[in-house]
């Protein structure tokens, strides 16, 4: 296999839990082939540095594998490498994250007048 849509290989490295939300990202310009917007009909190939935000984080990865196949986790990871700066940038948010929650983060669902308080509270 040389060549897969984009869509497809995102879907199948697991970095979105469906076909369709990997085509919407792509669309909405938050996959990037070499700083480029794409389309979810190119093809991608071995080589091809990709910027990826799937909403949860920001990855750069290189393309080493094709498959269109969705696998197991530990088969999908196989399929990219990611870059040493992505590496480092991903653990600094991380360690961001766990020092300093959101002040939101915690509420389920629709805040109450309580909860609207604290957050109004949180923000001055």
């Amino acid at each position: 296999m040389d060549n897969v849509r984009i869509d497809k290989w995102l879907w199948a490295a697991r970095f979105f839990k469906t076909r369709s939300l990997a085509t919407d990202a792509v669309d909405n310009g938050k996959v990037r082939l070499g700083g480029e917007r794409i389309k979810p009909a190119r093809a991608v190939k071995a080589g091809d540095l990709l910027a990826i935000d799937n909403g949860a984080e920001n990855w750069e990865v290189a393309v080493i594998g094709i498959s269109d196949k969705r696998g197991a986790a530990p088969v999908a990871r196989l399929l990219y490498a990611e870059t040493e700066a992505s590496i480092a940038r991903r653990a600094n948010e991380a360690e961001g994250r766990k020092l300093y929650r959101e002040p939101g983060s915690m509420i389920k669902g629709r805040p109450s007048k309580h909860d609207r308080r604290a957050l109004s509270k949180a923000s001055e």
